[in-house]
């Protein structure tokens, strides 16, 4: 049995797609995944599960698209895929401490990557490395021409973003995760 962090992308948006996380511990329980969390409202769950990555993002997918009635991107990573992703960051431990990390559902084509590379943008910066993409803006996120949606249609995979504090409390949790095994 692996411990899997697994995100979700566009929950509890602005009234959206709608999620209680209780519920959706309850869901997935009920799915058959053992050591089911959550981490605050924005889809955030480590699990426990022998089945692999693409198999977990199809039932999860499937489970949510069965009881709330929506569709949502899914994006799961082994505990160890995750550290993997978040300790491969490019950028000085300051940086690091203010990017974003936008998991990609797999690794673009080179030529894609060759493409997106070619963006640049005033006081921001990333790098495509693997399944990530790590974003640092001097001037913070919200205020960035960055736009996740955009660099998802020139690579034709999904993604998701989470912040520094996020990734390093997922990674907390997860190993909380192997240790009650």
């Amino acid at each position: 049995m692996k411990t899997y962090i697994v995100l979700l992308r566009g929950i509890n948006v602005g009234g959206h797609k709608k999620t209680p996380m209780a519920e959706l511990r309850e869901l997935l329980t009920k799915s058959g995944f053992e050591g089911v969390k959550t981490y605050i409202q924005s889809g955030n769950i480590i699990l426990q599960s022998v089945d692999d990555n693409s198999k977990i993002e199809s039932q999860v997918k499937d489970a949510i698209q069965s009881y709330f009635g929506f569709d949502v991107p899914v994006i799961a990573r082994t505990s160890i895929e995750f550290k993997r992703i978040f300790d491969g960051c490019p950028f000085s431990e300051v940086k690091k401490e203010s990017s974003y990390f936008v998991l990609l559902s797999k690794t673009p084509s080179p030529e894609l990557v060759d493409e997106v590379m070619k963006t640049t943008y005033e006081n921001e910066e990333f790098q495509i490395i693997d399944d990530c993409i790590y974003f640092y803006s001097s001037v913070g996120y919200g205020r960035t021409k960055f736009n996740m949606n955009s660099f998802e249609k020139k690579l034709n995979l999904k993604a998701t973003s989470r912040n520094y504090k996020t990734m390093v409390k997922l990674m907390a949790m997860s190993s909380e995760n192997e240790k009650d095994q």
